[in-house]
Order: structure tokens, then sequence, then C-alpha cells
């Protein structure tokens, strides 16, 4: 469907719930954010909302853009693709937001796509399932922080072998995200010298999937990635436990929440393991042993950015996630106030702004951090380019916008808690 179909479609949704700071002033610089207020992953939407209500008042109280204030203006995505695509039109058409940041849902992300393009949008994608930016376009811009499915597949294949894993399979949802980490997973075990044996799919929703888990396990692979989101899985590894728990599982990226440890049999995935993002800073991080690629990792930048967030928020813990969304916000406006100083204007393409972040943020640039945004935006209006230093990571940029990862952090279940491992060294080669 057209944008301009789609422009004329929005002014026939009804009225929906929008959220945006009282009294915010007519110059305001508006980030639209579509988060999962309700539904299925209601939990986790408000935590990443206060990240970037964070990350505005920080940036403001740096100076904003040249004195003018930045705001969040927030929807409700309802953790469904029907509904959550109709906020995404209101934000685009009737909010007429040019920076974007989210959603987590995949599905949503990929919708849009086209009418991000067609805008010539920023899209910023923090989440973790968010789909591969690898397009090379003229018109639009997207930049995705958390690391790419190639690097999941790697540490997870790399764990596998480690611990004597000769044949692998997977048990995955039918779904983009989960599909690719997966397909990447059983690639790394074959260059790796491991045997693929056949893995199975399934379709999330369903009432039972004891079939599934049969099929799979039937395969008598040493270990079987489980691939999909918690609820799904929940369901999955309940009926795995009543069925005599045959087999090792691996786990998803998805899976680490507490979600998933209240729903399934307490001990049941204990001293399995999982891979997610590290929030440790790559500078934070040294490998100790060459051979076996052993990595030791800090873990005071993110403590930091924790208690920031809890004094801020009475309290509360940031989700890991939240890491990524504060930096998502603060990416953007150092990106503009930069062009601002640089070119005497703010950039009002989505692809051009896209380029400046990158540009910001090359390895050979002094390093700003979130830690002081004051001093940070002081010399970019000054014209000086620095790259970021972040909540979450130090960024690095591809040419397409995403974000390279070097460290992601493996992690176990004992009992009702997750529990960190040592980090694991991103170092396979693009196999294929």
């Amino acid at each position: 469907m057209t944008a301009g179909l789609l422009a004329g479609l929005v002014s026939l949704l009804s009225a929906s719930c929008a959220s945006e700071a009282p009294g915010t002033p007519e110059d305001a610089v508006v980030i639209g954010g579509l988060l999962p207020f309700t539904g299925g992953e209601s939990a986790i939407g408000r935590n990443l909302e206060q990240a970037m209500l964070l990350a505005v008042e920080d940036v403001n109280a740096a100076g904003g853009l040249d004195g003018r204030p930045f705001a969040l203006l927030s929807r409700d995505s309802h953790s469904s693709s029907e509904r959550g695509f109709n906020q995404l039109l209101e934000l685009l058409y009737t909010d007429r937001v040019a920076y974007l940041i989210g959603p987590e849902e995949n599905d949503l992300a990929r919708e849009i796509a086209q009418d991000v393009k067609a805008l010539d949008r920023l899209h910023m994608l923090p989440g973790y399932a968010a789909p591969s930016v690898e397009r090379s376009e003229t018109r639009g811009g997207w930049i995705r922080l958390a690391p790419s499915p190639f690097a999941l597949g790697c540490a997870l294949a790399k764990i596998a072998v480690r611990e004597g894993v000769d044949s692998a399979n997977s048990l995955t949802a039918r779904d983009d995200y989960n599909a690719s980490v997966s397909s990447e997973f059983t690639t790394h075990i074959a260059a790796l010298g491991g045997r693929v044996l056949p893995s199975v799919t399934f379709t999330s929703g369903q009432s039972t999937y004891r079939e599934k888990i049969g099929v799979a396990f039937g395969a008598h692979a040493e270990g079987t990635l489980l691939a999909a989101y918690p609820a799904t899985a929940s369901t999955i590894v309940t009926e795995w436990a009543v069925s005599g728990r045959p087999g090792t599982w691996l786990l998803g990226p998805a899976l680490r929440t507490e979600v998933l440890l209240a729903n399934i049999p307490e001990g049941s995935l204990d001293g399995y393991s999982g891979v997610s993002p590290s929030l440790s800073l790559r500078s934070e991080c040294r490998v100790v042993d060459d051979v076996q690629e052993t990595v030791d990792c800090a873990t005071g930048n993110a403590a930091a950015f924790i208690r920031r967030f809890s004094r801020r928020w009475s309290g509360e813990v940031p989700f890991p996630a939240a890491h990524f969304y504060y930096d998502g916000v603060v990416l953007i406006a150092m990106g503009l106030v930069y062009a601002q100083a640089t070119s005497g204007d703010i950039p009002t393409s989505g692809r051009a702004l896209q380029e400046i972040i990158r540009e910001l943020n090359s390895p050979d640039h002094e390093v700003a951090s979130w830690r002081d945004l004051k001093t940070a935006m002081e010399r970019l209006r000054a014209g000086t380019p620095l790259r970021y230093v972040g909540a979450a990571a130090e960024y690095e940029l591809d040419e397409y916008g995403a974000s390279k990862h070097h460290f992601l952090q493996e992690w176990t279940i004992d009992g009702d808690a997750f529990v960190d491992l040592a980090p694991i060294a991103v170092s396979c080669q693009a196999w294929r």
C-alpha cells in the first residue's frame, strides 16, 4: 500500500492513547516511541519509556538543540501487530514525528519500513528482536543498536562446541527473528565442525507442542536450541519437563526474562545456557586467553546507569533493553546537535541524519560519555565530532547502521534466577 493511501487511512483511524509530557513547548523536537504498554509484553513497556524520558531530561539539561528542548511522544503497540501498526501510522502521519524509536515487535518494524522510506524518516531500533538493517537506500534511515542474529548465532555455537556438543538442531518459532538466530546458529555449528541434524519449526500460540517436541528430540541431537518468545517457550518447557526431559537445551536470546521463569516448573532449566547482549563496554573487556578466548569484563558503566535510573524512578531497576532505549534518544540528539553546528540547520532527511550518526561514531573520533552529556553537547555545538559511549555500549555502526558487538553475555539458570557467566567473544567469520 502506498504512503499516500496510508495517510488517507490514518484520518479514519479511531482516536488512540498517546502520552506526551505535559506542557511540551511548541518548538520542542519530538521523538516518537512505540512501546507495549498493554498486552502480552506490557511488563516491559513502562520501563523502556522511563529510560527514554530519562534520556530526554538529560539531553535537555545539557542544552537541548541549541536551546530547543526535546520531548517524547509515546504510543501503545498493545503487543499486537494490527493495533500496533495503526499506532505507528498515527505517529508518522498524524503526529508527523521525524524520529521514531521502537517498536519491540519485529513484525511491526518490518511492516512500517516502506512508510519510513517513503517519508524519509529516521527509525531507531533498540529492541533485541529488531529486523536486519542490511539494506542500501537513498531514503529513510535505520539504526539497529542490539546484536545481530549473526553475532548471537556465533556465540551460541561457540558455547555448544565448548560444551562438547558434536551434533545440534533447533526447535524454532516461525518468525523472522527466531528463525534468523536459529539459521545462524546451525550455520556456525557446521562451520565449527559439528553435525547439523534436522530442526523443527512451529507456529506460536498453539495449545500444545508435544508432537513438535517429540520430533525435535527424536533426532537425538546433543544440543537443541530453543528459539522462541517467552510465552510459547514456557509451554514448551513445561511439556518437555512432563515428558521426561529428553536431550539438552541451548536457550535463545529472547528467553532471558522473568516471564519465562515464572511460568515453568522451578529448576527445570537449571544449568542450561543462553546468550544475550553484554552491557559491558568494549573497553571494559579483555581477552585473557587467546587460545580458549576467555574474556573478562568489568561492569562499572552498566552499574552506574542502573544507579542513575533507580534514583530517578524511585528505586526501579532498568531492564537490560532499557539501556539501549536510553542510548537511542541520545544518539538522535547528538546527531541533530552536530548537524546544526556544522551546517547551520538540522537535516530533514532520515537518511541524512543516519549518515551523520554513523559518521560521528567512527572509531577515530574522541569519546563522549552518557555520564557527561553537558560537556559532550558543548563540544558538538563547537563542531567537534564525538563517538558515543552509552549506557549499553560503545557504538560503532556499519555501513547500514547496525551496531557492531564484539562480546556477548553468557548466562545460565539457577532455580528462579538468571546467573551471568563469562562473556563470549564474537569472533566468528562470515562463513557464507
